[in-house]
């Protein structure tokens, strides 16, 4: 059995996640001690228990631990079954997090499946469902499986309910990944999500995002989304180039100006087209597991983050696999497995 030690790194929920991914994909028994221990509220929250609970179905593992604050699991798969799975987190916690968790496994499995999962779509500190859907996703689809993923409804923190669908025709193998320039800006749009807000606050927030990024009308597009469950706010910004689709996002929060909203993302996008890398800080990280599991490939980004680094101790204690991160030119490096 593998032990991991949870304050690997920024010790966070990631390292809960990367475990069970891998350890599903690889069939290896783990034991993951000391689990966000350093946190405000250590051990399993919801969120990191629906992803185990997920991770559990799809691999029938044997668990112990599985319960909210514990700060050990013990997760023994039996496989990788495929099949129509319906998680439910019960809070506003991250839909896309949990999905991440389990795709690895079910991108590779050996028939198709279909997941529904309910909880929070649109999250401060996670991936919104439209950087899972339009950067990860897609990449993802370059290197062989066939992932589609579709909303139902958003949820937004704290009320959550929203509903994300993820339909997956696996692969046989992964393709290399190999994403090491960004080519031309083919597209550019945005998208303001509002929830039982008023009118205004969107409409502010276009003014931000129009001049900010020399975007007409046409291209910051309001969508009021009246079937989610509570009200919220997120202002997203696409940018669609030759190689890759980056997606920066700012979930609206209490007593944060519409204006602050708009501006993070303006802020963000423009960071990113000033270092002319294809791959942002996010999607590094999360690239890091598929480049592992075809075993080779290579992509430049900004200087690694902490939670890349940390994907990248945790994918070497399953592995073995080194990778080579390193500085190309100012502002850009490049993370490969030869």
């Amino acid at each position: 059995m593998l032990t991991i030690d949870g304050e690997t790194g920024e010790g966070g929920g990631q390292v809960l996640r990367t475990s069970l991914a891998l350890s599903m994909c690889l069939g290896k028994p783990i034991e993951i001690r000391n689990i966000r221990v350093k946190r405000k509220k250590p051990g399993l929250r919801p969120q990191h228990l629906a992803a185990v609970r997920a991770a559990a179905t799809i691999s029938k593992a044997r668990v112990e631990g599985a319960e909210i604050g514990s700060r050990q699991l013990r997760f023994r798969p039996q496989g990788v079954f495929p099949g129509n799975y319906e998680f439910d987190i019960g809070t506003a916690g991250s839909t896309t997090l949990v999905a991440q968790t389990v795709l690895p496994a079910l991108m590779l499995a050996t028939a198709p499946s279909r997941l529904t999962i309910r909880g929070g779509t649109h999250n401060p500190l996670a991936p919104t469902f439209d950087f899972f859907d339009q950067a990860f996703c897609t990449q993802l689809n370059h290197l062989g499986p066939r992932i589609r993923a579709t909303l139902e409804r958003p949820g937004f923190f704290p009320k959550g309910g929203g509903i994300m669908h993820l339909d997956i025709q696996p692969a046989d193998g992964l393709r290399p990944l190999e994403l090491m320039a960004r080519g031309d800006v083919q597209l550019q749009w945005a998208e303001i999500l509002l929830a039982h807000l008023p009118k205004h606050i969107a409409q502010r927030e276009r003014d931000v995002v129009s001049d900010g990024l020399a975007l007409s009308d046409d291209l910051v597009n309001v969508r009021i989304a009246d079937t989610s469950p509570g009200p919220g706010n997120v202002v997203t910004v696409f940018t669609e180039s030759e190689h890759v689709t980056e997606v920066f996002s700012c979930c609206g929060q209490r007593g944060m100006p519409a204006e602050k909203v708009a501006a993070t993302v303006v802020g963000d996008t423009l960071s990113y087209l000033r270092t002319e890398v294809p791959v942002g800080f996010y999607l590094a990280d999360q690239l890091l597991l598929p480049l592992a599991l075809a075993r080779r490939g290579e992509f430049v980004t900004r200087r690694p983050s902490s939670h890349t680094t940390t994907n990248m101790t945790i994918i070497n204690l399953f592995t073995g696999m080194e990778f080579d991160s390193r500085q190309i030119r100012e502002g850009a490096w490049r993370i490969g497995i030869d």
